[in-house]
């Protein structure tokens, strides 16, 4: 309906770009993965050696020195195609970014180079069993012996925890009573002694995507290791990167949305129900309709959120409350599109299904859909 202005024609080429990679080296294999709990590890080289991992990150560390919406274009594509078993964005937009901002040059250059060429897969471990969006209440603790820090905790539903490398620990390193100044992010290689991956999570959906326990029992990393040298940073370095990953989550979600419309729009112009096709009866006009014009409207909302985030103006209530409708929104667009399809709506060999169980999750990670309201609600 409103014409997107925010790419150029590199970008629209660069999309062409994954929509081969995907259709090619990805969907192919998504079942296989969904099967097994995470992708083949050559998939993470193979996008390496593509250019697609850490686009953002700067030529002095092995990155492309891209601007963020060469980033956005394969978080568009990706969730368009519903190639929810890859997590490309978490490893180049999400922990890279970590590192980035916030690491020491000695850390840039060691991991950077290995993340943009997929020889190291990054991972973030925040969540933990006893709580998921009070990141205050954090129990996993390093303590200082010597030159080292100590671990002992335990993290859950970490994304890329399987084939993870790097690890950004989410630890207390203090006992101020303060949490804010007792959380700090600690460098945890995933071959240290002491340091044990669970199996990949069954989940409900996005069966594909590499998700599983963490547990650390007495740890050694050295103080070195600490993110960026300064202890008690940790809830701020999360705090500033949170507004990028919740509008993340939203450019994924519109994305998604689009897509089960589509196909949608597809299944009933030829699908058959009493002699007309299912697009003609007034109910589902007016149903398209209604989704057609949600779509657009959230779409430019993100779009316009994508300006504020490329001008570091965006703000947190402004990310969370295009995380949540965005992600409310599609979960809405599924269930109504997988209604429009009937009963083939629930068979697992339509995209529409796949959607309705991917699509659940969105409205808990990165914060769950009712904290974004309380974020919200601060600033009233």
């Amino acid at each position: 309906m409103v014409p997107r202005s925010l790419f150029g024609p590199e970008h629209e080429e660069f999309r062409n770009t994954l929509r081969r990679f995907f259709a090619d080296e990805v969907m192919p294999h998504h079942a296989a993965w969904e099967a097994q709990g995470y992708v083949d590890r050559k998939l993470w080289n193979r996008a390496g050696e593509l250019g697609l991992l850490c686009m953002a990150i700067p030529e002095a560390y092995g990155g492309l020195g891209a601007d963020r919406l060469f980033s956005i274009v394969l978080m568009e594509e990706k969730a368009y195609l519903g190639a929810t078993a890859t997590t490309f964005e978490i490893h180049s937009d999400v922990i890279a970014n970590y590192i980035f901002h916030f690491g020491t040059e000695a850390q840039r250059l060691h991991w950077l180079p290995k993340m943009v060429s997929g020889e190291a897969v990054g991972a973030v471990a925040m969540t933990e069993p006893s709580g998921g969006s009070d990141l205050q209440a954090i129990k996993t603790r390093a303590v200082v012996d010597g030159d080292d820090y100590v671990l002992n905790g335990s993290k859950i539903f970490i994304t890329n925890g399987h084939h993870g490398d790097i690890f950004v620990v989410v630890a207390r390193t203090g006992d101020s009573g303060e949490g804010k100044r007792d959380i700090s992010l600690i460098l945890v290689e995933g071959d240290r002694p002491g340091f044990t991956k669970g199996k990949p999570l069954s989940k409900i959906g996005m069966k594909g995507q590499d998700t599983c326990e963490l547990f650390f029992e007495n740890v050694r990393v050295p103080r070195s290791n600490l993110l960026g040298g300064i202890e008690g940073k940790g809830f701020m370095q999360l705090m500033q990167e949170l507004a990028w990953e919740r509008l993340m989550v939203a450019i994924g979600a519109i994305a998604g949305a689009r897509m089960a419309l589509d196909v949608t729009l597809e299944y009933t112009r030829n699908r058959k129900v009493f002699g007309k096709t299912v697009d003609s009866y007034q109910n589902s006009r007016f149903k398209l309709a209604e989704m057609k014009s949600e779509i657009a409207i959230g779409q430019v909302f993100v779009d316009r959120c994508i300006e504020l985030a490329l001008e570091k103006k965006l703000a947190p209530e402004a990310s969370a409350a295009a995380k949540y409708w965005t992600t409310d929104l599609h979960c809405k667009v599924v269930d109504q599109c997988l209604q429009l399809h009937g009963g083939y709506g629930y068979m697992m060999e339509y995209p529409i299904a796949h959607a309705f169980i991917d699509s659940r999750a969105s409205r808990i990670y990165l914060g769950t859909n009712e904290i974004m309201k309380e974020v919200i609600a601060r600033t009233l």
